[in-house]
């Protein structure tokens, strides 16, 4: 009997590709219900066709909509919120579309949750929220801002638990260069590669799911969760792209690899925890906790009583943790559906799993 056993599970932006991993994750297991909130109506009806099960319940809404959203809060045990604009070059160019999902979008989740008495809230964030340069990174760090300190005003013995869980690139998500990549090898195109030399942190979908679970499990209000991860260039995930696809098609090995250069908003490398989180984060295995940030507005005890250990400290970013060579990076590949499926190591049946995501 799981922590889940009997309770009813709320996702937003359930048919993303977050939300399909958390469902396939909890579908056969002694949880009550998994309602799937998203504004999607197309994916929903896909998902009933596909899964055919009166365990999964569809709420068309949006999260910029308190309305829409109490209308499926009632009766929510837990929620994953997983509803957001996460494309770099598309919140580039419309910032404000991105505030009111992620920010305004995020506000309206937890705000429901709270006067609902759900018992645990989490909320998914990126990599790209630690030290933001783009409007995506900036609108996901105020998302965890509101989260924490929500949960940090609510207190530890809350009937509510808010906290934060923080991702790098999730391979074969919405937005990951993986599909795209695995296209142009397929059409016999070169590989359109921003910088060789970009590093990000490489988590399959089941590790975002063990993220998540273990975010249900061990939160206080206001905890900020983060899976430790390799990293690679995106010179060795091209290099091993054409390496396994070229033992389906010789041709495969062929595929050139074309530099673009970087796009909109984009970085070198990616933070998982900067060093001022990591000046205050508890070590839990294959992952790091980081607790809120409880002191008060009465700063000027600080005058006299600052942290010196900070300026000492290293985030954790994508160009320090473990680096994949082109062969670790083959095997971490092969847990892709799609990439299995496409190997032949797996039944080509499920591959209309991954489509959406």
């Amino acid at each position: 009997m799981s922590v889940f056993s009997g309770k009813t599970l709320l996702i937003t932006g359930g048919t993303g590709s977050f939300g399909s991993a958390v469902l396939r994750r909890f579908l056969n297991t002694d949880i009550k219900e998994i309602r799937i909130f998203s504004r999607d109506e197309k994916k929903q009806d896909d998902m009933r066709h596909r899964y055919q099960t009166d365990k999964i319940k569809y709420y068309i809404g949006d999260v910029r909509e308190r309305e829409s959203v109490d209308g499926a809060m009632t009766g929510v045990d837990y929620v994953f919120n997983a509803a957001a604009l996460k494309e770099v070059p598309s919140c580039e160019f419309f910032p404000m579309e991105a505030v009111k999902t992620n920010i305004f979008g995020t506000h309206n989740v937890i705000e429901s949750a709270v006067a609902h008495g759900v018992k645990n809230v989490v909320v998914l964030s990126t990599d790209k929220a630690a030290y933001p340069i783009n409007a995506m990174g900036m609108t996901k760090a105020l998302d965890e801002k509101v989260a924490i300190a929500k949960g940090r005003s609510l207190g530890a013995n809350a009937a509510t638990t808010i906290c934060c869980t923080r991702y790098g690139n999730v391979m074969g998500s919405r937005g990951s260069v993986i599909p795209l990549w695995v296209d142009q090898i397929k059409h016999g195109k070169p590989i359109t590669i921003t910088d060789p030399n970009m590093t990000r942190f490489m988590m399959t979908l089941d590790n975002a799911v063990d993220l998540v679970v273990f975010a249900f499990q061990h939160a206080s209000n206001g905890d900020l969760f983060v899976q430790k991860a390799p990293a690679a260039t995106l010179e060795v995930l091209a290099k091993a792209l054409i390496g396994l696809y070229g033992t389906i098609d010789s041709s495969y090995k062929k595929t050139d690899i074309k530099i673009i250069g970087t796009r909109h908003g984009e970085k070198l490398y990616e933070t998982l925890v900067t060093h001022e989180e990591m000046a205050r984060a508890i070590d839990m295995g294959n992952y790091y906790r980081i607790p809120s940030d409880t002191r008060d507005l009465n700063y000027d005890k600080y005058f006299t009583e600052g942290d010196q250990d900070i300026s000492r400290i290293n985030d954790y970013h994508s160009h320090n943790t473990e680096r994949l060579s082109v062969e670790q990076m083959k095997e971490l590949l092969k847990e892709l559906r799609f990439v299995r499926v496409d190997l032949g190591l797996e039944g080509a049946a499920r591959s209309t799993e991954i489509v959406s995501e």
